[in-house]
Order: structure tokens, then C-alpha cells, then sequence
């Protein structure tokens, strides 16, 4: 029986208010965050992770002190599983975690994999749409980590695939229903942002982001008003836009209402339940917006699981190396991936 590890990637997050400034570390002394040298970057590392603290500890707080990452991620693995189980019980299948920033590190996870000992291995990673500052720097860190058997294929990036489309499109309708449909309002899509020269220098993220949004548009056409816009802004570099907040106050302008989906985020973190759910809820309030509704992440959404299991199963009928899910292509110009060029799904 073929024995089958499945390696899914996250950023990760703090699990308590000690952890916070390691992991803030760990995350700015990363190239593809700052791009400097190490002798500059470590150092402005810890001075940003230090300065950032206490403000980043109280946001924690707001969720119980640490992040629900993991734990969110480690319930799509357990369903990922059973999923597979059911749809491939001649494969041997586990899943595992290796986290960017945060415990589990790619490292322990190497090892735990390579225990495992597969015959092959899925990268699939829990960033729909491909960046440099998330995909390939996640799955750099596991080819450093990596020693053990198994021939691996990578999942380079889902942006249109058949079950993430639906499932934004479930979340968004039933938070759309479940406050009595109303008319007047705008859907907004929201991903994390990324600064204009990341993106003129040939990451396909936010071409990935739009084509996403764009797609599950389609699918809920009650909601025709909808916009893409981006959050989490930090810096004083120039950031992709529209932002989140502009078009929270171009609503209270206009006098519509808002349904924001997290676009570019399958898993509930610090930047749904407090940037959306908090910081930006107060600013609605304050712009006279309403209704201001959220839609959930995907989470354990079984059809965005279908969907997982049918990426990995696809993916075992590959040859090998990287390549998107389904009928992706990158828009000449902004091909900066990891796939493997002239293989596709």
C-alpha cells in the first residue's frame, strides 16, 4: 500500500504572550519579508519585534492570548485525513503541519515525515494564491529541512479551483442570508496586502487574488456590487490598494452597507477576528456603515476539504515538481513561481 504524507503550510502564530516577540522575530528576520542582508535585516528584526510587542501581545489578547492558527490548521488536517481515507482507502495517508514562523517548525516536521517514511509526498500549501513572501518562502524552508524518502509533488498555488470557489461562495451566502439579504450592500474582498515593488517585480499574487474574487463574484450574483481591496498594511513603503480601509470609508460616503469575505485566508488568525472582526467593525461603526458583516474562513468547510483531497489525489497522477491546480496560468509578466515551467495540472 502506498503511503502518502501530506505536508500543509501556514505562517503560524504565537501560542501564548511569551511567544510573541520570537515569533514577530522569526517573521521579519525572513529575506522575503525584508529584503536586506542578514547584517542588517537580524538586527532591524529584533528591533521591530521588540517595538511591536506589547501592542501585538493585546491583539492576542483579544483571542486568549495567543493565535488560533494552529489549532484551526490542525482540524483541516485531521478532516484532511479522514477525507482521504474515504476517497483513497488503497493510499496510506497523514497529514502533516510545518508552520513558517511558529512551532511546528518545518524542520520538526522533516523529521517526522521522514519517520513516516513515505513513497510519496503532496506540498500543499494553505495559501490559495502563490507569493513569494508566503509560498515560496515556506516551501524553501522545508527543501532546506528535507532529507528523508518519498518522491514529492508541490502544489504551487489553487487560486480558481473548483471547491475554493464554492466555498467562499456557501460562507458568503449564508452570511448574506442569515442576516435577512439585505440589498444595499457592497461585497468586499478582502486579502492581505503587499507592497507595490514585490508585485512589479513578477509575484502573480495579486493577479491570483483578483482572478479568486473574481470567480466566486460569479457565483453569487445577488451580490453584484463587490470590490477587491487589501489590509494590513505596515511600513512606509507603497502598498497595492485599494485598502480595506479606504473602502470601508468610501461605503459610509456612499451609504452602503458591507459583507467582507477574508478572500486570501482559509483559516480564522489575528487578522480576521481582531483586524476585521475589531479594528475594522469600530472604523465601520464610526463611517455609519451598515450592515458590517463578515463571512467565516473556510475552515473545516467540507467542500473546500473535497477540494484539498482532489489537489492531492491530482497531484500523485503528475510526474513530479510543481504545478497550480486546474486550469491556472499566470498572466505573462507576473510567472514568479515555484512550479516547474511547462507543467501544468
Amino acid at each position: 500500500m502506498t503511503r502518502l504524507a501530506v505536508v500543509l503550510f501556514n505562517l503560524g502564530g504565537p501560542d501564548g504572550p511569551e511567544a510573541v516577540r520570537p515569533f514577530l522575530y522569526n517573521l521579519f528576520k525572513d529575506p522575503a519579508i525584508i529584503g536586506a542582508p542578514a547584517f542588517v535585516r537580524y538586527p532591524l528584526a529584533a528591533l521591530i519585534s521588540s517595538r511591536r510587542e506589547t501592542s501585538a501581545q493585546a491583539n492576542y489578547a483579544i483571542m486568549g492570548g495567543g493565535s488560533p492558527l494552529l489549532p484551526e490548521t490542525l482540524a483541516q488536517a485531521g478532516a484532511l485525513d479522514t477525507a482521504l481515507a474515504a476517497a483513497a482507502p488503497e493510499i496510506t495517508a497523514k497529514t502533516f503541519i510545518a508552520m513558517r514562523y511558529w512551532k511546528p517548525f518545518a524542520d520538526e516536521t522533516a523529521k517526522a515525515v521522514a519517520a513516516f517514511n513515505p513513497d510519496e509526498i503532496v506540498l500543499l500549501p494553505l495559501y490559495p494564491q502563490y507569493s513569494t513572501t508566503t509560498t515560496a518562502s515556506s516551501l524553501q524552508d522545508w527543501a532546506k529541512a528535507y532529507r528523508g524518502p518519498g518522491r514529492t509533488r508541490t502544489v504551487c498555488c489553487y487560486p480558481t479551483a473548483e471547491g475554493l470557489i464554492e466555498a467562499h461562495a456557501q460562507r458568503i451566502r449564508d452570511t448574506w442570508e442569515e442576516a435577512g439579504k439585505p440589498t444595499d450592500v457592497r461585497l468586499l474582498f478582502s486579502a492581505h496586502g503587499l507592497p507595490e515593488k514585490v508585485i512589479a517585480g513578477g509575484d502573480p499574487y495579486q493577479a491570483q487574488v483578483e482572478a479568486t474574487a473574481a470567480a466566486v463574484a460569479a457565483r453569487v450574483p445577488e451580490l453584484a456590487d463587490w470590490r477587491v481591496c487589501y489590509q494590513s498594511r505596515v511600513g512606509p513603503l507603497k502598498w497595492i490598494g485599494p485598502s480595506t480601509v479606504d473602502e470601508i470609508h468610501v461605503a459610509g460616503e456612499q451609504g452602503v452597507g458591507l459583507l467582507i469575505t477574508p478572500i486570501a485566508f482559509v483559516s480564522e488568525h489575528i487578522e480576521t477576528l481582531v483586524e476585521l472582526d475589531h479594528e475594522y467593525a469600530e472604523l465601520a461603526m464610526q463611517q455609519g456603515v451598515a450592515p458590517y458583516l463578515r463571512a467565516p474562513a473556510l475552515g473545516v468547510e467540507q467542500v473546500f476539504i473535497d477540494s484539498l483531497v482532489q489537489t492531492v489525489t491530482r497531484s500523485l497522477a503528475r510526474a513530479g515538481g510543481a504545478a497550480p491546480e486546474g486550469a491556472w496560468l499566470c498572466p505573462s509578466g507576473y510567472g514568479k513561481c515555484g512550479r516547474t515551467q511547462g507543467v501544468t495540472a
